[in-house]
């Protein structure tokens, strides 16, 4: 299993991959403040000229929604506060609207997160539907136009756990893709720096089958803000393999597979019947399969380091090593504070929505060799990688 020390990882057979780049000064202020002294080193990509998703610092601190874990999701000020915060790049989930429209939301089916229950001039867009073979009973965004949409207002989608974040509840408006490129454009020129995006395409074949196909007007915005390059400073991901593949031929930016639990299915390969599972994928010949159209791969953390039956982490697979020989980044998912999110070694005390002891699981995640990693606490993840990095 590769390890990474002292600047380098090396691989059983001797293998080197790789130095670290330099790392991000960090200096927090606190839970949800502003990470500052992080316009870092000056790299050659920072005014266009670079060579895209290589010279980003490894291991790469992706906000996974933004600054999820200290405001409401998927929200401009989500985005704003992990850029201040120093986050290398800034996740986007897309659905689209009614009149076809891209709209940022984890899910359609908004009814966790906007005030949509509130409003009563859409209470008979409440209905049932079964979205990748799942039923759910809510108010989806491809019933709403964009004008409709925009007079609803975002809430945090777990207030249980992050009874803080409620704070910002009704702040902020639904952002489209559009706006979200307009604002990386105007803070990377205010910062003489590209801001880095992670961009989903949320159920493609779902919305396909309605006639709200994503991959193409995703192609067309990013030609437009000239996000369609292989230098562009974005990512494009799916957990829809075909999803990658569309975007392959339409468009340049590095492309990352998502993938689930070992025994899913995406859900293309169940529509076309395709028997494979994502234990299949991350086998030599499936990987092997995926650097053909992609760049990347972004696998839950449990398909780096499995959990034991109390929970707590066990032996690394090979995954790591597996993907780097087919030439294949990886990005898994996701990283949160809370101990109900955490591995049972790393909980600390009885409150699951109190912290744990992220710094350790960061450490023992860097140390299988990941080239980056999303979380919803991007201030924690860029101090935990300057410890690993300078360790």
């Amino acid at each position: 299993m590769a390890t990474q020390k002292s600047g380098r990882s090396e691989s059983g057979s001797g293998e080197r991959r790789p130095g670290r780049r330099a790392v991000l000064g960090a200096a927090v202020l606190g839970a949800g403040t502003a990470v500052v002294g992080l316009p870092g080193v000056a790299r050659a990509d920072e005014h266009g000229h670079g060579h895209g998703h290589k010279d980003l610092p490894v291991p790469t601190v992706v906000a996974h929604r933004g600054a999820s874990g200290y405001r409401p999701e998927h929200t401009l000020g989500s985005y704003q506060l992990a850029l201040d915060m120093g986050a290398h790049v800034i996740e986007q989930d897309i659905v689209p609207t009614k009149d076809g429209h891209l709209v940022c939301r984890h899910e359609n089916d908004i009814t966790a997160t906007t005030d949509v229950a509130a409003h009563p001039e859409f209470a008979s867009r409440r209905t049932t539907k079964s979205v990748d073979g799942v039923s759910l009973t809510g108010w989806f965004t491809e019933d709403f136009t964009l004008a409709e949409l925009k007079t609803l207002r975002a809430k945090e989608r777990i207030p249980g756990t992050r009874q803080r974040n409620t704070l910002y509840d009704g702040r902020w408006e639904v952002p489209t893709l559009e706006e979200v490129f307009r604002w990386a454009d105007k803070e990377g020129r205010e910062r003489g720096k590209r801001v880095w995006l992670h961009i989903e395409t949320k159920h493609p074949t779902y919305f396909r089958k309605l006639g709200l196909g994503l991959e193409e007007p995703l192609a067309k915005l990013l030609r437009k803000y000239g996000r369609h390059k292989k230098s562009s400073p974005n990512f494009l991901q799916s957990f829809e393999p075909s999803s990658i593949q569309r975007l392959n031929k339409l468009v340049d930016p590095p492309l990352v597979v998502l993938l689930s639990g070992a025994s899913s299915r995406p859900w293309d390969f169940v529509e076309a019947g395709d028997p494979r599972t994502v234990a299949d994928l991350i086998k030599p010949e499936g990987l092997k399969w995926m650097a053909s159209f992609a760049q990347g791969i972004g696998p839950t953390l449990d398909l780096i380091i499995p959990k034991k039956p109390d929970g707590s982490l066990g032996t690394p697979t090979t995954l790591v090593k597996d993907a780097h020989k087919a030439g294949l980044i990886l990005h898994p998912y996701t990283m949160r504070n809370e101990n109900t999110f955490l591995p049972t070694n790393f909980k600390k005390g009885t409150d699951p929505n109190a912290y744990g002891d992220a710094f350790g699981a960061f450490k023992t995640y860097f140390e299988t060799g990941i080239d980056g990693i999303f979380s919803d606490n991007c201030d924690t993840a860029l101090l935990a990688r300057e410890d690993f990095v300078n360790g």
